[in-house]
Parts: C-alpha cells; structure tokens; sequence
C-alpha cells in the first residue's frame, strides 16, 4: 500500500543521500589533505635550501617572507602577538573580525582554546587554529552516526512491518475462511426465502418475504466482501446511477418512520455517470456513509440524499449529504483517523476503512465538504 510504502522510499533515499554525501566529503578531505601535504613539501624543501645556502648573500628574510606566504596559502588561522600580547601578525582571518578589535580578541581566545599557543620569550606568541581540514574530519563522525541510525531505524521499520504485514495476513485469512463458511447457511436461506415466496402470495407475508430476499442479497455481498479482503481491487465498469438508486432503496426501505422520520432518495443525471473501480468496495464505502448520514441526524426528521454527477474536468463525484448539524470544526481534522469515534459504541473504523478503499484501492479521494447545512461527503473518483 502507498501508505506504508512511502516511509520506506524515505528511509532509502535518505541513506543513498547520506551515503553519496559521504563519498563526496571524503573525496574532498583528501584533496584537501594532498594539498597540504604539498604545502608541507614545499615548506620543507624552502627550509633545506636556505639551510644548504652558504653564500654571503643568503637573506633569512626571504625564506621566512616565502614561509609565511605557504602559511597563508595553507588556509591555516594564524595571529601572532608580543610579549605584551599585543597583535603584530594575523593570516587566514575573515576581513570582518580584523575589522573590529573587540571580536579579534575574542577569536584570538577561541584559537587558544582549541590549540595552545606557542611562546617564544624573546618574540611573543604565535596562536593557531584549526584548518579546514581539521574542521571537515569532525564532520565525519556526525555523518557515520546518522548513517547508522537510518540503517537501525531501516531495519526497524522493516522488523515491524513485517510484523504488521504477517497479522493482516491472518485477518486477511480470517476474513475469507468466514465468507466460506457462510455460503452454506445463506444458500440454505436462499432456499428456504425462495419456498416461503412460492406459498405467499399477497399481504403483509408477502411483503416481509421480499424484503427477507433484499437482506439475504445484502448478506451475500457482505460475504464477497469479505471474500476480497487482503487480495488485489478489481477494475470493471462501475455504473454510478445505478449503485446510488439500489443502496438508497434499500436504506429508504428500513429507514426510521415510527418515532421520526427519515428520508433517503437518490440523484444522478439522466445520461450515464460510470467510472472504473471496485464495484463491491466501492458499495461498501458507500453504505458506511449512508449509515453515518442517518445516524447524524440524532433522532431527529431529516433526509439523507445520495447523488451521483460527472464532473466538468473528468471523473465521478458521489456525494452522501444529510442534513443534520453537521459536523463540528474542531473534529473535522480528526474524523478520518483509525479509532476516533463520536458515537459511544462506535469503533471508529468505518470511515477510515472508506477512505482507505478509496484512496489507496480507486486513487481517489474521499472528503468533507463544506456546505450550509449538515455534512457531505464526496468521493472524487478519476478512473
């Protein structure tokens, strides 16, 4: 299911990110370390030549000048101060501390808390930082600890899914061993409804056999419901019009009409409103709906009204509307959600499973619409 798929997508392409990242910063680690290396070579090789020089003419200064100028092409953050801490010298620091006094000498703190300082008593003291390419190793670290903990939380994402997948499996299971063991006793009835019907021919008997035959149908695609549970959506010709006419018959027919009175009728356009879909999953979705409609109206008159339409930028729209309070704003985020219930012996999962069904089963969407009066749900379907 997308649902459970996208963390998954997440997690990999975070440890492929983190991983590339990685290849790349060591990559540019060891540049780094190849030209100070280089750096140090030249240095060295500066130092030996002068020592080597035994003319007259040598000048000391020269090689100190062309050392300092390989300090500072080191990117190594350098100040350099008298024996009464004045500054006389800096390499490598950012023009705008050197602009202000006051930030010198905090940085000049924050060098020496990271490398002490090297006195010399006759000259003052020389403050060194650390090079980028210290500063870049400390990331290293950082980075291989995330690393692993993407891969522990991979690994127990995968641990629990697995888990997860095994118990539906199960209740998947469950679900259709049950619908095989209904087919017996509801072939049984069939029967029994069909012998009643034959030796009934008029009255009130006549009646309750015709719609004893409507529930034992309604029983029997329950059990194809249940047939289907865990196995992939079909994908067949769904006549709209027709499916909100047959479930807004049978809701109207077992309405409330004693103590209140309920009204339940259809609406579709005269021409065809189809879709592709699940013709089964999408009546059950319907039905919860339907069902949460006569319920809003909290005993009280009212009308539940279910229509079907084809929408002007393509697709299907099948609404349930009622016209009770509706449906209070600060629980309109929160209806969707698996176990949340206003009812007191609500379980809190049909319209969780009907959203699932439509979004994750047809690619729909499933919503609550705004509207003046009671609540509407629509089902936006694009096949």
């Amino acid at each position: 299911m997308k649902r459970r798929r996208w963390p998954v997508f997440v997690m990999v392409l975070g440890v492929l990110a983190l991983v590339g990242w990685y290849v790349l910063y060591t990559r540019h680690i060891v540049t780094q370390l190849r030209g100070a290396a280089a750096v140090q070579g030249r240095m060295y090789a500066r130092i030996y030549e002068a020592l080597q020089d035994t003319t007259v003419d040598a000048d000391p200064a020269v090689v100190l000048l062309d050392l300092a100028r390989e300090i500072s092409e080191s990117g190594l953050p350098l100040v350099v101060t008298d024996r009464l801490g004045r500054i006389t010298g800096t390499a490598n620091i950012p023009p705008e501390i050197l602009a202000d006094t006051a930030r010198l000498r905090t940085f000049l703190v924050e060098l020496d808390s990271k490398n002490p300082p090297i006195v010399q008593p006759t000259v003052g003291a020389v403050h060194l930082g650390d090079s980028a390419i210290v500063t870049g190793l400390q990331v290293i670290p950082v980075m291989q600890v995330l690393g692993l903990l993407l891969l522990v939380g991979f690994g127990v994402y995968g641990l629990v899914e697995r888990g997860r997948a095994e118990r539906e499996k199960v209740w998947a299971g469950m679900a259709r061993e049950a619908a095989h063991q209904l087919g017996t006793p509801l072939s049984s009835m069939a029967g029994w409804i069909e012998l009643l019907g034959e030796t009934t021919t008029s009255g009130t008997a006549a009646r309750a056999v015709e719609a004893m035959g409507q529930d034992l149908q309604r029983l029997e695609r329950v059990s194809h419901r249940f047939e289907r549970i865990g196995r992939p959506p079909r994908d067949e010709d769904v006549d709209c019009s027709a499916l909100v006419d047959r479930l807004a018959a049978y809701f109207a027919a077992r309405a409330p009409t004693l103590s209140r009175t309920v009204k339940i009728r259809s609406e579709h356009p005269d021409g065809p409103v189809s879709t592709r879909g699940d013709r089964v999953l999408l009546e059950w979705v319907l039905e919860v709906l339907i069902k949460n409609a006569i319920d809003a109206l909290g005993g009280r008159d009212g009308e539940v009204v279910v229509s079907a339409r084809t929408l002007p930028e393509g697709g299907v729209r099948i609404r349930v509307q009622d016209d009770g309070p509706g449906v209070p704003r600060h629980l309109r985020k929160r209806i969707f959600d698996a176990g949340f219930s206003t009812k007191d012996r609500g379980w809190g999962i049909g319209l969780s499973l009907a959203r699932r069904i439509v979004q994750e089963n047809h690619h729909g969407k499933l919503l609550l619409a705004e509207t003046d009066r009671g609540a509407a749900f629509d089902i936006i379907l694009h096949g």
